[in-house]
C-alpha cells in the first residue's frame, strides 16, 4: 500500500541480577500461551510471562518501577507545560467510526507495501534515543523484534549502539538522521549510513534549537549525564536496571557514546561535549536536503512535517516519503497535533507516501490515520517500555498486541482490506 492506494479526497537484565541470571528476554520460557494477537501473526505465541500485558498501556507502569525516576522521566517526558502531547491523544479521541454491517470479513488482510517492502501491518517502531539506557541494547532489541514481526522499525540517530551493529542485526531497518554542523561533516555521515547497509534515510527536521524540556530537570535527568549522589541512590534502588542494563552494557561495551551523529564516534554520555554534538542543527535549510538527495540512492524520507507547504517543498525536493510528527510532544509545546493536519498533508502528497506518529497508542488509532490518508503509523513511548521490562520479547509482544486490534477492527467495520478504508468510516464527536 502506497499514500496513493486511495486518493486524498477520499481518505482523508530486567529479570537479570548481577550475578547475571537470565534476562526474559534472552531466557528460554515455558510453553507460551495462545497471543490474542494470533489471528494477526499464526506463528506468534506470547510467552507466558507477558500474558498479563494485554494493552500498550500495560507495560508503562511496569516500566515506572523498572526504571530509574531520571531514565523514565527521560522517556515519559514532555515539552514545557504538555500541550502538544496531550493533543496528540485528544486528536484521535475526536473522531469515532461508521462501521459497515453485513460484509463478509471472514479474509482480513493487513500487509502494505512501502518502498518496495512488504510489511505484515500498517504499524511499525519509532526512532527513539538512548533506548540503550532503558533497556540492554535497545535499538538492537527493538529493530529486531521489528524485524520478527514484519513491521518497519526507525533507529535513531540518538543512539548508543553503532548503525552497523544494528544493521547486522536487523538488515531492513530505516535510519533516521540527525543532521550535524557542517557540510562535510553531513556528507561523511551519509556515506557512513549507506556503506552499513541502510536503504531507507529518515531526515528529522524539527529540532533546530534544544526544546525546554523541564521536565528532565524535575527529573533528575540531564544531557550530558551528572554523576550524583541522588543518580547513585537511583541506581541502587532499581537493581535490576543497574545490573542487567546498565552495567552490563559497561562490562561488555565500555561506557555508552553517541555513536551516530556524525561518521566518528561522538561524545560518551557523560561528556559536556554531548550538549555541542547535539545543538549544531539551526542552520540546516531546504540546500542541504536538496544535497543529501542527490546524494542518497535509496528512499529518503522527512520527519517533523505539519505544514502543507512544507509537505509540497518535500515532494518538489524529490522526497519518497514525509512522517507528520510533532516528535510526541517533545519540541515545540502546542505544535499542531499530526493527525490533526494530516488531511491537508495528504492533499499535496500527490503519491508521495505518508505516515505518522506521536500519540499512537491503540489499532483504532492506526485506522484513523489511514483513514485520513497515511499509510503507517509508528509507535514510540510504549515499545520503549515493553523493551525495558522485557527486552525483545516485550517489543515483539507489543507490535503483536496491535497487529492483533487492528485485524480485529478491520472486522468490526466491516472491512477485508485496508485499501477500503476512507475517511467516510469517521465521524467527529460533539462535546
Amino acid at each position: 500500500m502506497s499514500a496513493s492506494h486511495v486518493s486524498p479526497s477520499a481518505r482523508a537484565a530486567n529479570a537479570i541480577d548481577c550475578a547475571e541470571s537470565p534476562h526474559p528476554a534472552d531466557a528460554s520460557v515455558p510453553d507460551g500461551v495462545p497471543s490474542q494477537s494470533a489471528g494477526a501473526s499464526a506463528a506468534y505465541v506470547a510467552p507466558a510471562h507477558l500474558a498479563r500485558f494485554l494493552s500498550l498501556s500495560d507495560f508503562e507502569p511496569a516500566a515506572r518501577r523498572y526504571l530509574p525516576r531520571p531514565i523514565f522521566g527521560y522517556v515519559a517526558g514532555f515539552v514545557e507545560d504538555g500541550t502538544a502531547q496531550e493533543d496528540n491523544r485528544l486528536a484521535y479521541a475526536r473522531y469515532g467510526f461508521r462501521p459497515r454491517v453485513l460484509v463478509d470479513v471472514s479474509k482480513r488482510e493487513q500487509r502494505i507495501t512501502l518502498f518496495g517492502r512488504h510489511y505484515a501491518s500498517p504499524v511499525g517502531v519509532a526512532p527513539m534515543g538512548i533506548s540503550a539506557l532503558t533497556a540492554y541494547r535497545g535499538d538492537i532489541v527493538q529493530a529486531s523484534a521489528a524485524q520478527a514481526a514484519q513491521v518497519p522499525c526507525i533507529m535513531s540517530g540518538s543512539s548508543l549502539i553503532r548503525v552497523e551493529e544494528v544493521m547486522a542485526a536487523a538488515p531492513a531497518t530505516w535510519f533516521q538522521a540527525y543532521l550535524p554542523g557542517d557540510e562535510a561533516q553531513i556528507t561523511a555521515l551519509i556515506d557512513r549510513v549507506a556503506a552499513a547497509g541502510v536503504e531507507t534515510l529518515v531526515l528529522t527536521v524539527d529540532t533546530p534549537v534544544q526544546a525546554n524540556r523541564e521536565n528532565n530537570v524535575r527529573t533528575g535527568f540531564s544531557t550530558p549525564l551528572k554523576p550524583s549522589l541522588a543518580l547513585a541512590v537511583q541506581g541502587i534502588t532499581h537493581p535490576r536496571w543497574l545490573c542487567g542494563t546498565f552495567l552490563r552494557t559497561l562490562i561488555k561495551h565500555g561506557m555508552p557514546h553517541f555513536e551516530n551523529n556524525y561518521a566518528t564516534r561522538g561524545a560518551p554520555i557523560l561528556s559536556k561535549r554531548v550538549m555541542r554534538d547535539l545543538a549544531e542543527r539551526g542552520h540546516l535549510n531546504w540546500t542541504h536536503v536538496a544535497r543529501i538527495r542527490r546524494r542518497w540512492k535509496g528512499p529518503m524520507i522527512i520527519k517533523g512535517i505539519l505544514d502543507a507547504q512544507d509537505a509540497l517543498r518535500a515532494r518538489q525536493a524529490g522526497m519518497d516519503g514525509i512522517i507528520v510528527s510533532n516528535h510526541g510532544g517533545r519540541q515545540l509545546d502546542g505544535a499542531a497535533a499530526p493527525l490533526q493536519v494530516l488531511p491537508e498533508i495528504v492533499a499535496q502528497a500527490a503519491g508521495m507516501t505518508v505516515m505518522i506518529d506521536s500519540g499512537v497508542r491503540r489499532g483504532t488509532d492506526v485506522m484513523k490515520a489511514l483513514a485520513l490518508g497515511a499509510s503507517c503509523a509508528f509507535v514510540g513511548r510504549p515499545l520503549n517500555y515493553a523493551a525495558a521490562v522485557a527486552g525483545e520479547q516485550g517489543v515483539r509482544h507489543g507490535i503483536e498486541l496491535m497487529k492483533s486490534e487492528i485485524l480485529r477492527d478491520m472486522g468490526m467495520m466491516g472491512i477485508a482490506s485496508l485499501n477500503e478504508l476512507n475517511d467516510t468510516f469517521l465521524i467527529e464527536r460533539r462535546h
